[in-house]
Formats: structure tokens, C-alpha cells, sequence
């Protein structure tokens, strides 16, 4: 079992910053590539970026530029600073893991909401 225990988020002004966090317990033995999800109200959840065991990262072309992903694998914590935030950044930021060995499984984290409003 992994535990993934998401932080950070909060009412933000636009333009401004966060940096969440996603605190990882648990066996991670299967676990090797994460990423950042996000729900919008009405929306489906799209994923915001993903990182490796390496650290290699991949974001989705609509997420460049605002959006870093990192990962503390001595603290076992994912990061994921977003910058110049807009109102359209307002949702739920989940956190993920899948499992890349055993039994496939995907776990996710409970959500921290993220609301960027003047």
C-alpha cells in the first residue's frame, strides 16, 4: 500500500505563486514515475505534469512553461511549484502514483484545492 498525503494549496491572488506538495508513505518498491493531476469543477481531470525516478520530467504541451514538477526521494515529497497563476488554475491537484510492477494499481492522494481569485 501507498499513502500519498497532498498539501499546499489555498486562495491565491492572480499572478501569484504556490508550491504544492504531495508527502509519500508506504511500500514504494513498484512505485517509479508520479505526476500531478488537476479537477476543475465540471471538467475531467487532466494530468498537469509527471515526473521519473530520475528525475526526468514531461509536461503536457499545455502545461509548459508555469508548471515544475520535483521530487526529494530523501524526504519522500513530490513538488509542484506553479507560477503566474490565473483563474483558470483554480481546482483540485491530486496527486499519483502507478504501479510499475505487481498488481496494477494507481493510487491517489485526497486532493488539495488550489482557488485563484482576486
Amino acid at each position: 500500500q501507498v499513502q500519498l498525503v497532498e498539501s499546499g494549496g489555498g486562495l491565491v491572488q492572480p499572478g501569484g505563486s504556490l508550491r504544492l506538495s504531495c508527502k509519500v508513505s508506504g511500500n514504494t518498491t513498484c512505485i517509479s514515475i508520479m505526476g500531478w493531476y488537476r479537477q476543475a469543477p465540471g471538467k475531467e481531470r487532466e494530468l498537469v505534469a509527471a515526473i521519473g525516478s530520475r528525475g526526468n520530467t514531461d509536461y503536457p504541451d499545455s502545461m509548459k512553461g508555469r508548471f515544475t514538477v520535483s521530487r526529494d526521494t530523501a524526504k519522500n515529497t513530490l513538488y509542484l511549484q506553479i507560477n503566474n497563476l490565473k483563474p483558470e488554475d483554480t481546482a483540485v491537484y491530486y496527486c499519483n502514483a502507478p504501479t510499475v510492477c505487481g498488481p496494477p494499481v494507481s493510487y491517489w492522494g485526497q486532493g488539495t484545492q488550489v482557488t485563484v481569485s482576486s
